[in-house]
């Protein structure tokens, strides 16, 4: 199939699902198109099973699609510019020492504390693995998924400050965790020998480049926006800082992820109020609101359809499912951790932050994508199939359940509110 094929069924399968869960399913629109496209995923597995040629086309034509390219080359880049372009920025510098934290130290201690509990879990069962690749696998499935993460928020109601903590922490966790999978993986394929100066340079060099060509890039297209009042020219400005800011930082190993969310943060803030009209605004946001829930849309249905070409053995489904509770009891740690200790300083918080951000901490394609860039061998369809089983659970139980989380959040943040103007 060509590119332009493979693109055209992918827009249909997702409009035909987003049809289904509009008129009969009725769930949220992304969780909705997951669960149908990985029904009709279970559908062709068992099409196959039993001998019918529908079940095998369909293998072969989900196979020719390069989700880690994709995603990583393609949507990404739209998605993270799209999502961090409706942050606050005043609400996110309130909320800064608790998301970097998160979004740093919690990532890499997720990392160390999923790799070591599944260690012991495969040592147990008598599975032999490498510690490199268990560490991959926390080094990968640590980071929230800002694309699912910001998708739920959008339809349920949360405390601002929660909110705020949730979208930043997304948005920014997901360049880290990628950086510390690569350098586990250059590691692993024998690339770069593993140092404290190796350490320290390739995150100053993906990290700080990331940041700095984002903050260069989102000048430029601040000072250009300023001196024009032609929305359609100001959009295409706003599309040419995404795809030539993304291409120059993958060509320079700086981490485009990074520079996405702060190009995003500039121009949602500093060029929203002081470079833009009303009109322009308005067109602004339509325009970018309909790239992110097409370009979703595609993406949730493109990770329900890769179930079809998973090698589901019984073995990795069973360690795939007892991988779930460990990467929940990881997240519950380094989200307890750090709000724990901002409250002996007298921060506030949410009597229920910790709940929240734990269930609140999806997964989703980009955890997907890493899986799939593993060295190829039994190993990497082995973390593939854990790495799905996580995904699945958060993204389909978690966010089905978030809802109701949030709105025992949302009392207790009235109830507080209610006090402290009593007092």
């Amino acid at each position: 199939m060509t590119t332009f094929e493979i693109a055209a069924l992918l827009l249909v399968v997702a409009a035909l699902c987003g049809f289904l869960n509009e008129k009969f399913v009725k769930l949220p629109t992304t969780i909705g198109l997951m669960a149908i496209s990985s029904a009709m995923s279970i559908g062709f597995l068992v099409a196959k099973a039993v001998g019918l040629e529908v079940g095998t086309a369909a293998e072969m034509m989900i196979a020719q699609i390069d989700f880690e390219k994709a995603l990583m080359e393609g949507m990404l880049c739209f998605l993270l510019f799209a999502g961090a372009l409706h942050i606050n920025l005043g609400d996110l510098v309130k909320q800064v020492r608790i998301i970097s934290i998160l979004a740093t130290f919690g990532v890499i201690l997720s990392t160390f504390l999923v790799g070591l509990m599944m260690k012991g879990l495969l040592g147990v069962l008598g599975v032999e693995m490498s510690w490199t690749y268990c560490f991959l696998f926390g080094a990968l499935i640590s980071p929230t998924d800002p694309i699912a993460v910001l998708a739920l928020l959008k339809k349920v109601g949360a405390p601002k400050s929660l909110e705020t903590k949730i979208a930043g922490e997304s948005l920014f966790n997901d360049g880290v965790g990628v950086v510390v999978f690569l350098l586990l993986l250059e590691t692993l394929t024998g690339h770069v020998e593993m140092n404290a100066a190796r350490i320290a340079t390739f995150f100053v060099q993906e990290a700080v480049g990331g940041i700095g060509i984002g903050l260069l890039f989102g000048y430029v297209g601040y000072k250009m926006l300023k001196q024009l009042d032609n929305y359609s020219i100001e959009i295409l400005v706003t599309l040419a800082l995404v795809m030539g800011c993304y291409a120059l930082a993958q060509r320079l190993h700086f981490s485009g992820p990074l520079a996405m969310v702060v190009i995003g943060l500039m121009i949602g803030n500093i060029g929203r109020y002081l470079a833009m009209s009303t009109k322009t605004r308005e067109h602004l946001d339509t325009f970018w609101e309909l790239i992110d829930e097409i370009l979703n849309a595609v993406l949730f249905v493109l990770l329900g359809l890769e179930l079809v070409i998973l090698d589901l053995s019984l073995q990795a489904f069973v360690i795939g499912l007892a991988a779930i509770p460990i990467v929940l009891l990881s997240r519950w740690l380094c989200v307890l951790g750090p709000i724990s200790m901002l409250r002996a300083f007298k921060l506030p918080f949410n009597p229920h932050a910790v709940k929240v951000m734990t269930w609140g901490g999806l997964r989703g394609g980009i955890s997907v994508a890493l899986a799939l860039t593993l060295p190829a061998g039994d190993e990497r369809q082995f973390w593939l199939v854990a790495t799905y089983c996580v995904v699945l659970f958060t993204i389909i139980v978690q966010g089905l359940t978030m809802s109701k989380l949030l709105r025992l959040a949302s009392s207790a943040h009235l109830e507080s509110d209610a006090k402290a103007s009593v007092e």
